[in-house]
């Protein structure tokens, strides 16, 4: 039985770069995490220690805050698409670069100041290799609470299960979603947003009978939208919240008070794609 190298890439993670653009009194800001990651033929440096072939990690560090003058840093899908065209165009030993980019939304006070904007953070994942493009767009870290219009119930029991069945439920989660485009001919920020807003808008809107329904009605309403997109895949963990019992205190609690627990917590996922 023998014994061979599988598939293996290496780059630079987590760049933090900030971009400031001061061409005129009114400041823009963006603010991201670039991680780079490069495939090709590096068998030799893996079994012989050979180098001769890997640009190193600290160049590839230093490309990507060069680019961010050079090239600029507005779309971060544009950003992405540059830098790692220009690692499998430019650096002979490359075949495929897979450029990820996590962006940090700042809400202005002033024409040059700002203040950070909750814990969500807009994302893109890039890979371009012989075989073509693909851009892959989305968010992380969007907390959503619903006070109702949210059951659980009729759902599989045996002898392990103690949940009860409820009409009136707390739902809530820290949503993933991300979203495969079909080409690069996009507007990049215009189709985030409106792809924001869509998901906002039927997680508040539908009624939900199951954290899986709302997820599906999420993802059908942006394939609907944008053709451009060809699917959408959504990761949601339920934050639980629990009605606590103060029955002990002579108190009644109809749905108003509860302990918001983080874990362990159900995961729900799935991803929406066109036949």
């Amino acid at each position: 039985m023998g014994i061979r190298l599988g598939a293996n890439d290496y780059g630079k993670a987590e760049n933090r770069v900030v971009r400031i653009y001061r061409d005129t009194p009114r400041h823009e800001i963006r603010d991201v995490t670039v991680s780079t990651a490069l495939q090709g033929d590096f068998s030799a440096a893996h079994l012989h220690g050979d180098q001769s072939r890997v640009l190193p990690t600290d160049t590839q560090k230093n490309t990507v805050y060069a680019y961010a003058k050079e090239k600029g840093l507005r779309e971060i899908e544009d950003y992405a698409l540059t830098l790692a065209r220009h690692f499998v165009a430019d650096v002979e030993p490359v075949s495929g670069a897979r450029i990820a980019v996590d962006e940090y939304s700042w809400e202005r006070l002033n024409d040059h100041s700002w203040v950070r904007r909750q814990s969500e953070v807009r994302t893109t994942v890039v890979e371009v290799t012989s075989a073509g493009e693909r851009v892959v767009s989305g968010l992380k870290d969007l907390v959503l609470l619903k006070s109702t219009g949210s059951e659980f119930a009729g759902f599989l029991t045996d002898e392990y299960t103690t949940l009860q069945e409820t009409h009136d439920r707390i739902m809530s989660t820290s949503l993933v979603a991300t979203w495969t485009y079909a080409g690069t001919a996009v507007e990049w920020d215009k189709t985030w947003s409106e792809v924001r807003a869509i998901l906002l808008e039927r997680f508040a809107s539908v009624h939900s009978l199951a954290l899986q329904q709302t997820l599906w009605e999420m993802g059908k309403a942006v394939l609907e939208a944008h053709p451009e997109i060809t699917e959408v895949s959504l990761s949601a963990p339920n934050k639980h919240h629990f009605v606590v019992d103060l029955s002990p205190f002579g108190l009644e609690n109809p749905n108003e008070v509860f302990h918001a627990a983080d874990r362990p917590y159900g995961l729900i996922q799935a991803t929406v794609v066109r036949d």
